[in-house]
């Protein structure tokens, strides 16, 4: 079938379409590559990949692709899915003969009600759905696709038997040809990568088990199977020779360093490619290890801190002490990497002070560069369920995770602590931590390195406090 993977319009900067833990809209414009959907496109024979939110596409500008296909499959989110819904109903007036389906976190977890919420949704794919939207478009009978869910023709929802975990994950072709081939490179900006970046996955799942995780607990699974070492260099010399304009390889695995063996022999080969890199990190890589990366190209990790309190690491499961991040951060400034370090409000034990305590903790460690989130509790998740059980949350909430522009909502509130005042803790972590002489200072030797560094940390912050001012609002 002529097939279209579609990441449908949605709110103005919303970025939904990766393995974005937070599906929403950033401090400042940013857009993760659309992998999840990239994936499968690359085992779909003359397919096409639409990512709409990045390349500025409304939805009248989009309804015109119905025209063109038999099949279209959109990537969805909690957050964005009765918008997706709506998408999906004006595609189908277009043209009736369409199929529709979708995929993503929302709907593996939840692929009765999703189906139920429109008639125009004529499947969705749960489990790893690379091979599932392979069978759909070559035809295959519904009732004989494994890790399918449909409503059949007297418009019962059926659900097939579960689709098996890929075991071998260098079965999968590479995505970046169909970056190549689809996607606008430049249109793809994240704050702390050079710019233009490219993104894609060495592994998939996760060993650790941090309760707020979307992915890992929904599609991916907490057993890490990866690409060969081979597969991995060999992707990242295609992109080098072919993708001449992009500065930095970003691995998108949940923790790249997991597999100490395996990161430091990735890292050698990056090193005789002559390309810059950088990856997730958990905050426990030791010296050695990190200074093999440092040599062979690394340049930044992103880094889950989440918390500086310890109680708070162990009721999320994070697997981790603020002792040893306090290491992990020193030697990366000791060895030159830099460090894009993320934290969370609102996580279950969260009080007034122990948010003052993560606030100090970040600025005695002083990443580089940070991201705040509120605490998202996703359907399909540990928090999720812990949050209703406790009374924290509100059952079917989910819709409630972003507001009408996209910006994330705390929809937890605990009785001690209420959901506006970890709501207005994200704008008081960031002027803390950014409106210090020492980061000023910073921020300015780093403007002054090149005039293109200046440009752009002018148009982010112009971006930032109007941030501010609308979360402040």
């Amino acid at each position: 079938m002529k097939t279209l993977f579609l990441h449908p319009p949605s709110f103005d900067g919303f970025d939904g379409g990766a393995g974005s833990r937070y599906q929403a809209k950033r401090e400042i414009r940013s857009f993760w590559y659309p992998t999840w959907i990239a994936q499968p496109a690359a085992l779909v024979p003359g397919s096409r990949l639409v990512d709409a939110p990045a390349d500025g596409l409304s939805l009248q500008q989009v309804l015109p692709l119905a025209d063109q296909y038999e099949l279209v499959i959109m990537h969805t989110s909690s957050p964005s899915f009765p918008t997706d819904a709506r998408t999906a109903e004006r595609l189908k007036e277009r043209n009736p003969a369409l199929k529709i389906g979708m995929v993503g976190a929302k709907v593996a977890v939840d692929p009765t009600a999703s189906l139920a919420a429109s008639p125009a949704i004529d499947f969705v794919a749960r489990e790893e759905f690379d091979y599932t939207c392979k069978e759909v478009a070559e035809g295959r009978a519904f009732a004989e696709i494994a890790g399918l869910s449909f409503q059949d023709e007297s418009r019962r929802v059926r659900h097939n038997p579960p689709r098996s975990m890929l075991a071998d994950m260098d079965e999968l072709p590479w995505v970046a040809p169909i970056y190549q081939r689809d996607l606008t490179i430049e249109n793809y900006f994240i704050g702390y990568l050079k710019h233009p970046y490219v993104s894609f996955y060495t592994g998939r799942g996760c060993r650790s088990k941090c309760t707020f995780c979307l992915w890992p607990q929904t599609v991916g699974g907490h057993r890490y199977r990866v690409r060969s070492v081979q597969s991995v260099l060999d992707e990242v010399q295609w992109i080098r020779d072919n993708l001449p304009q992009v500065k930095e390889i970003f691995f998108d695995d949940d923790t790249f360093t997991d597999f100490r063996p395996r990161a430091e022999e990735i890292a050698r080969g990056l090193g005789r490619l002559g390309v810059t890199w950088s990856c997730n990190a958990k905050a426990n890589v030791p010296y050695e290890t990190l200074k093999i990366m440092k040599d062979n190209g690394l340049r930044l990790l992103l880094v889950g801190y989440e918390s500086g309190n310890d109680q708070i690491l162990h009721n999320i499961r994070k697997g981790m002490r603020a002792d040893i991040a306090r290491r992990f951060t020193r030697d990366c400034r000791t060895l030159g990497v830099m460090v894009h370090g993320t934290f969370i409000l609102g996580l279950p034990g969260e009080t007034q002070e122990t948010m003052l305590e993560t606030m100090r903790f970040a600025m005695e460690i002083n990443p580089n560069t940070i991201q705040v989130s509120l605490a998202a509790p996703y359907p399909g998740t540990e928090l999720y369920r812990q949050a209703v059980a406790n009374g924290w949350l509100t059952e079917n909430a989910a819709a409630n995770l972003v507001n009408d522009r996209g910006v994330q909502l705390s929809p937890i509130s605990y009785p001690h602590l209420s959901a506006e005042q970890m709501f207005h803790g994200v704008e008081t972590f960031y002027r803390r931590f950014y409106f210090r002489p020492r980061k000023i200072g910073e921020l300015l030797a780093e403007m002054m390195s090149s005039w293109d560094m200046t440009k752009r940390r002018l148009r982010e912050g112009v971006e930032f406090f109007r941030f501010l001012r609308a979360h402040e609002a």
